[in-house]
């Protein structure tokens, strides 16, 4: 189950000052009880995917890596730098004071909660002793927010009944060799704004409860309309460990399913476009990313797995174990072919002579599953794309696949969290940019990039990037 990785929590900047960022308003009630027709993804319910970027080791009113989330509301022409909020525990409405070390967006998860057709977002944190923030969507944009207990959180509709559920993860980040532990419940939908669930469901299996969840993904692998659950655990003295649960028509007693190793990110979409999730693993300290096709009767044999590498034929780069290709993942259509195409961060890359500049490839789906065939490469140095590759960057720590102009071809965001690192420090300001999706593939034409400075937010060691949903 466990593939050992270095296992390294968010680091702490020390930064003197006081920043405080601005309010949105907060709303009282409970939604609509409508069933929702929304956009996944889309705060606003505008008709545009959007952009939830996490800077968990920034400074807010004084605490150092307390962090923030910026998110970036999509468009017509994609996203700018004038069609934002950023949102941290200073922020109106949003419960719980700033906290030294608590790392505000360390992990994010989404989904249309109260089920009025927009999105809400659920910002995660590291500390065992705090609570995540529900920030519910809204025509303005997001705006108020409730507690919910847990560290890290995965929304998705595990018991098939077309409202978004929850899974709580209660636990937090360990900051030496052993394991927090985590408790987990499922909370059904819709949840009130008020926080309460319409059920509360044991989550079953045990198998979770001695580790502490990293990062977590929801997709329907064997197509019975129930969302499953993939999740990356840190299990203690430096491993990294992955885990598949199955769902079933009660929303709990998730069961616990093999599935591919690996200490990387996890993801699902549908490479072979035959009706199935299937499931794509991050294995960093191979360099590799392993995709196990879905099925009827759930993930196929293991002897039908593949691994992927930039030793694959045609995907740009060379295999190397410091280029940690696969430390983040994303599934989405980039050329509206039908077929799931995966982006494969590989924030270790060295590119000459700058270790850990970063780069991120594409690889495409086809009938036959995942290809190298027609993948691409993107670094900072690639043409197009704003700004220089340096040491110690880390493009594409973070990445994502969303259509975030209504086109109908996924975008590429790729982060960069140690971008303008301090020297001799640990974490960066930390920058975005965004290549859009064509029938050809990511193009660079209208590359746009930004980081706490285009956007206004606090800028010193925020690891800007840090996540990204």
């Amino acid at each position: 189950m466990s593939n050992s990785r270095m296992y390294k929590a968010w680091s702490v900047p020390l930064i003197a000052g006081v920043l405080a960022l601005g309010g949105i308003p907060a709303l009282a009630g409970s939604a609509s009880a409508a069933e929702s027709k929304a956009v996944q993804d889309d705060f606003n319910g505008d008709g545009y995917k959007d952009l939830a970027v996490g800077a968990p080791t920034a400074t807010i009113g004084g605490k150092p890596g307390a962090g923030y989330v910026t998110v970036m509301y999509g468009g017509p022409h994609g996203l700018t730098k004038d069609n934002r909020v950023t949102i941290s525990r200073s922020t109106s409405g949003i419960p719980g004071d700033p906290a030294a070390g608590e790392n505000f967006g360390y992990q994010l998860s989404t989904g249309d909660l109260d089920g009025d057709g927009r999105t809400d977002l659920i910002i995660g944190q590291a500390s065992s002793t705090r609570d995540a923030v529900v920030v519910w969507g809204a025509k303005e944009g997001l705006s108020g927010g409730v507690s919910v207990p847990a560290a890290t959180t995965q929304a998705g509709d595990f018991d098939g009944d077309t409202w978004p559920d929850l899974v709580l993860f209660r636990g937090g980040r360990a900051p030496g060799d052993d394991p927090l532990g985590t408790e987990a419940t499922v909370w059904r939908g819709p949840i009130s704004r008020d926080g309460k669930p319409t059920a509360v469901k044991d989550f079953g299996s045990t198998k979770v409860d001695p580790f502490d969840v990293m990062y977590a993904a929801a997709g329907d692998v064997n197509g019975d309309g129930r969302d499953d659950l993939a999740l990356t655990v840190y299990t203690g003295d430096g491993g990294v460990g992955s885990q598949l649960y199955l769902s079933n028509p009660s929303g709990g007693a998730f069961t616990y399913a093999a599935s591919p190793e690996g200490s990387g990110q996890v993801a699902f979409g549908d490479v072979n476009h035959d009706g199935y999730g299937d499931l794509v693993r991050g294995v960093p300290n191979d360099s590799t990313v392993t995709v196990a096709l879905g099925s009827a009767s759930g993930l196929k044999p293991q002897s039908t797995w593949k691994s992927y590498s930039q030793d694959t034929a045609d995907v740009p780069g060379g295999k190397e174990e410091e280029d940690r290709f696969g430390d983040a993942v994303a599934a989405g259509d980039v050329n509206g072919d039908g077929y799931a195409d995966v982006a494969v961060g590989a924030p270790g890359e060295m590119l000459g002579d700058k270790a850990g500049a970063g780069m991120v490839n594409v690889l495409y789906g086809s009938r036959d599953g995942l290809t190298g065939k027609g993948s691409q490469g993107f670094t900072q140095d690639t043409e197009g794309v704003p700004g220089a590759a340096e040491s110690g960057d880390n493009f594409g720590a973070a990445v994502n696949l969303l259509d975030i102009n209504g086109n109908a071809y996924a975008d590429l965001a790729a982060a960069a969290p140690r971008e303008n690192m301090v020297e001799g420090g640990n974490s960066g300001e930390g920058a975005v940019w965004s290549l859009r999706g064509r029938p050809t593939g990511i193009v660079t034409d209208a590359a746009f990039t930004f980081g706490p400075r285009t956007v206004g937010a606090p800028i010193e060691r925020a690891s800007f990037g840090g996540s990204l949903s």
